[in-house]
């Protein structure tokens, strides 16, 4: 109240308690802990109380972006959000536009500014009802008509008199009038008086706490009313200048009838990052902090009281954290790849808090925008719901003081190019002409054609040479990072450019990984960038070198690197790091010392080159189907390494604890066979479906025993002790290889949930070899499923002898339009026989009269078709063939993880029917059109079959069982459980529902 007075003065952060490595092992958070130093002024007597106090734990960024959450690493996606600001939109009115107006703030009431079809103004605060926009003013200190009307009296001259207009609809004649009318509008029902009024208005538009332009806000208000009003605390309230400025510029609208603001336009929009984001969390957690210190106050003793009796932290770790837990933006991190996981970080989001939901979303929002130029991707985004709301960074963007992207310029003068770049954020675009960045130049930077095509006023056009202020700084730039990794996306259609991005990132880590023969040139940046390699900081001589950890002399000391081995990511893939540089070498900074998964010389290496073909082969590869040779089985070219991880919890029961143990009732020896005297699975053992990975044993309820038990019990002792075996086993998924076992448990001070005793989690690695049913793709969204595995020796083969390894159907490539292709398979043909590397960067790529000249001096044909034979007969086939070489992926929808039968297995409660799904070990939905197709060939007993004792009806499936086991006869099914669940839905109605046969009636119940 008026006696204490609690203040913060200062805040740091300490470093992190545990270090990444150790949190992921234990599943902890990531966290550093944060103190505040707050003093307490007794204002009675003067007396002042300065403390520190610890303001609980924060999650702590790691220096690849990320957060690390109870042990996974996730990712704020940055939200792209409408600006704070004042915008001017048309509606249409008869003969003219009316236009509107709207004041969004950072925090705080909007205001709504509407123009009526008689001219009058009309403003709505917080979407209450709408008051004449004079009684506002005179509300806030305007009491005459003349100080309004000379307002805006050099504005107001069209055919319409707006302020008049207004001023006759207004109801109020006086400040005091204004006020209770304003009053009356947004609090009806309450007891209006002069004071309300002005301390609810007070509170409403002049309490910095209560309302905020934001530094933005205030800005984009500076930028569209040209007003010149410092940016600071003070101005960032509603001021009377501001609200005068936006009705002159909503008057000025009406009289010119121009264009209003473009909403989807990106200086309208704006970037929150994760900063910004988990500020607002904080700040929400911190005013639950300031009701709970408040109201400590004025419960405790004024003379004994201290800082930290009065600051409690929870509320506000809890905000943040649950923010990170589970807001719509923070995501687990894509770990499919590193450029999954780099497009993961890059990725810009129109939902979440504040933002739009896919349902409300139009087609306007989701449209690619003039604006977009150089700052966003212009192909990648997701294809469905979110399509348009999810986008990603151009590789040339970046983020201003404000959240506006910025996209980089050369500076032309008088016609010259020069060095100088500048960056411009989407306003400042509009008024310059801007050349392309393929526009041809002379060696001084001139333009060599008088004509140049540029974009004027955001719109494509020619101009002359002389007019040109800015040019493009590369052609990549309107590309993300993904997309330019596509060679010659310019010769494909870009829905499948698309496709081709965005399958990128579900390229499966190999085995053996290669780079592309044909790359883009960014390869090595996008290695570089993501986690998955380590190079040297500075220059310095390697002290070790081996499978654990890399140490390297530097000037200032000796610094260690830790490798990972067979780790599971986010996506059960396996993450295993490989040492590229070997003891007593000297490295240079900038050096690769550390290489993880799809990495492979210092660049992105996502797949394989493999030696394909254009040609149908026996019908196998129709519709996109692909028929692969045997090598890429047995050379293991196309394996990848999947990790899968289970769970056990040892929870404390009624009857006593469950234990851990080898010695499990009623198994067997064999499956027994991988545990240690714990009874958990050792690791590197080779496990199979059904073998135990973790024995454990539950007690069962004690039942009445007989004479005879008594008996033995007393003989044996505990012995015959009732347990249940609930052992962990593997599924069914095949088996695999142990690599990792953890074990947490209260004794060595773990944290675990109430009522358990011990957690251990068991890794198990599978290979994967490519199988008929995995889906593979090329970097031009020509994706495909294995069809068929030949041997080598039916592929079809060069002239050489050289067998093809995959055959694609050429039918893919001309409706599709993806070229991209065809250019990328000539080129790598010519580059794999004269043994180099190409990088064609996008729009800037390699002419087709080089691929020419390269293929010709690689001793192939200038068309880059071969002679092929057929691998079965060895006759040559009648056309010559496309062959050439292309970078092929294996994409994560593999057939091991999708294929799936059941005999007999779960079913539902109510109605008895088996599951769906393969989680659940589900059946195949025997469907409504199921159902038509065998009604239309008659067949009445399988029918029935299916809709009883293959579905539902209990003892018929039971007896049918039976029936089979003793090879009898099965007999006609009973009444189907369903059928009893719409008995007693009916009987839930107070409906008797009697069953009548031919003569008698039939009890329902029996």
């Amino acid at each position: 109240g008026q006696k204490l007075e609690l203040r913060f003065k200062d805040y740091k952060f300490e470093a992190p308690k545990n270090d990444e490595k150790f949190a992921k092992e234990n599943n902890l958070t990531f966290d550093a802990p944060l103190l505040v130093t707050t003093e307490l002024t007794n204002k009675v007597t003067g007396e002042v109380k300065e403390q520190e106090i610890y303001l609980g734990d924060y999650p702590w960024m790691t220096d690849r972006a990320t957060f690390i959450i109870n042990g996974t690493e996730r990712v704020v996606v940055s939200q792209l959000i409408r600006s704070a600001g004042v915008f001017y939109t048309p509606e249409k009115g008869t003969g003219k536009n009316l236009y509107s107006a709207k004041l969004i703030p950072g925090r705080g009431a909007w205001l709504e500014f509407e123009t009526s079809a008689s001219g009058a103004i009309y403003v709505k605060i917080d979407r209450r009802r709408k008051i004449a926009v004079t009684t506002f003013l005179r509300a806030l200190g305007y009491s005459k008509v003349s100080e309004i009307r000379e307002l805006f009296a050099d504005i107001d001259t069209g055919e319409t008199k707006y302020i008049e207009a207004t001023l006759e609809k207004d109801p109020a004649h006086g400040v005091n009038e204004a006020l209770i009318e304003v009053y009356r509008r947004l609090r009806p029902g309450d007891l209006a008086t002069v004071d309300n009024a002005r301390q609810m208005i007070e509170r409403m538009f002049f309490d910095f706490k209560r309302f905020d332009y934001s530094r933005v806000g205030r800005y984009k208000m500076n930028k569209r009313l040209n007003l010149d009003v410092p940016n600071t605390a003070e101005n960032r309230v509603l001021r009377l200048d501001d609200l005068v400025a936006i009705i002159r510029e909503l008057i000025r609208m009406n009289n010119t009838q121009e264009l209003g603001d473009d909403i989807d336009a990106l200086d309208n929009r704006r970037i929150k990052l994760v900063g910004e984001l988990v500020a607002r969390q904080f700040r929400v957690g911190m005013l639950r902090m300031q009701r709970n210190a408040m109201d400590r106050m004025s419960m405790s003793d004024i003379e004994t009281v201290t800082p930290s009796q009065l600051i409690n932290a929870r509320p506000v770790v809890a905000a943040v954290r649950e923010f990170f837990a589970s807001s719509q933006l923070s995501q687990l991190l894509d770990e499919v790849n590193p450029i999954s996981e780099l497009s993961h970080k890059r990725r810009l989001s129109s939902m979440g808090p504040g933002g739009l939901s896919r349902e409300r979303a139009g087609f306007e929002v989701r449209d690619a925008h003039p604006t977009h130029y150089g700052r966003i991707c212009s192909v990648e985004t997701p294809e469905g719901a979110n399509i348009g709301l999810v986008l990603n960074l151009a590789t040339y963007a970046r983020i201003n003081e404000y959240g506006f992207i910025e996209t980089p310029y050369r500076k032309v003068e008088n016609g010259r190019v020069t060095d100088e770049i500048v960056y411009l954020d989407a306003s400042q675009e509009v008024n310059e002409v801007i050349a392309d960045a393929g526009a041809k130049l002379d060696d001084n930077g001139n333009f060599v054609n008088e004509r140049v095509s540029a974009r004027k006023f955001l719109q494509p056009s020619r101009v002359d040479a002389s007019e040109v202020t800015l040019m493009d700084a590369s052609h990549k730039q309107i590309l993300g990072s993904t997309a330019s990794l596509v060679p010659f996306i310019e010769k494909n259609r870009v829905d499948r450019a698309l496709t081709g991005s965005n399958m990128q990132r579900q390229a499966v880590p190999l085995l053996q990984p290669q780079a592309p023969t044909v790359g883009t040139g960014i390869e090595a940046n996008v290695a570089r960038d993501s986690s998955q390699l380590i190079v040297a900081e500075a220059d310095g001589e390697v002290i070790r070198a081996d499978g654990d950890a890399v140490e390297v002399q530097y000037k200032d000391g000796v610094k260690r690197y830790d490798l990972i081995h067979f780790a599971k990511s986010n996506d059960d893939r396996c993450v295993n790091q490989k040492v590229r540089v070997s003891r007593g070498e000297t490295v240079a900074k900038g050096d690769i010392l550390i290489e993880g998964m799809s990495i492979a010389e210092g660049e992105l290496a996502l797949g394989k080159d493999l030696l394909v073909a254009f040609m149908p082969w026996g019908g196998y590869n129709m519709d996109d189907a692909i028929v692969i040779s045997r090598r890429l089985v047995e050379d293991d070219t196309l394996t990848s390494v999947n990790i899968k991880d289970y769970s056990v919890e040892v929870r404390e029961t009624k009857l006593g604890p469950e234990i851990v143990t080898r010695d499990i009732p009623n198994v067997s020896e064999d499956s027994l066979r991988h545990l240690d005297e714990d009874g958990i699975v050792q690791i590197g053992s080779e496990v199979k479906a059904g073998d135990v990975l973790v024995g454990k044993i539950t007690p069962k309820g004690e039942q009445e025993l007989s004479s005879e038990e008594r008996l033995l019990r007393a003989i044996f002792g505990e012995k015959a002790k009732d347990v249940r075996d609930t052992s962990q086993r593997m599924n069914n998924a095949g088996g695999g290889k142990v690599v990792g076992v953890k074990i947490f448990s209260r004794e060595n001070g773990h944290e675990l949930k109430a009522g358990v005793l011990m957690q251990i989690q068991i890794f198990v690695a599978q290979l994967r070899k490519i199988s008929v049913g995995d889906k593979m793709a090329g970097r031009h969204g020509n994706k495909g499923v294995v069809a068929r595995i030949l041997p080598v020796e039916d592929m079809p083969y060069l002239a050489d002898g050289t067998p093809v390894d995959v055959v694609l159907n050429p039918l893919g490539v001309p409706s599709r339009m993806n070229l991209g292709q065809l250019f990328e398979t000539h080129l790598g043909m010519a580059a794999r026989a004269l043994g180099y590397k190409v990088a064609t960067p996008p729009f800037n790529g390699v002419p087709n009269d080089v691929i020419e000249r390269e293929l010709e001096k690689a001793g192939l044909a200038r068309d880059g078709k071969s002679q092929l034979f057929d691998g079965r007969s060895g006759e040559a086939f009648e056309e010559r063939t496309t062959v050439g070489v292309m970078h092929m992926i294996k994409l994560h929808h593999m057939v091991s993880d999708k294929i799936h039968a059941r005999s007999t297995g779960p079913y539902t409660m109510v109605t008895q029917q088996p599951l769906g799904g393969k989680a659940q070990n589900g059946g195949q939905r025997f469907g409504e059109m199921e159902v038509w197709a065998l009604e239309a060939y008659g067949a009445a007993t399988t029918l029935q079959e299916m809709l009883t004792i293959k579905s539902d009806d209990v003892y018929g499936r039971a007896k049918a069982y039976e029936s089979i086991i003793k090879n009898d006869v099965i007999t006609g099914p009973k009444l189907p459980e369903s059928f009893n669940v719409l008995v007693k839905e009916l009987q839930g109605l107070g409906l008797r529902v009697d069953l009548v046969d031919e003569n008698e009636n039939i009890d329902a119940e029996h």
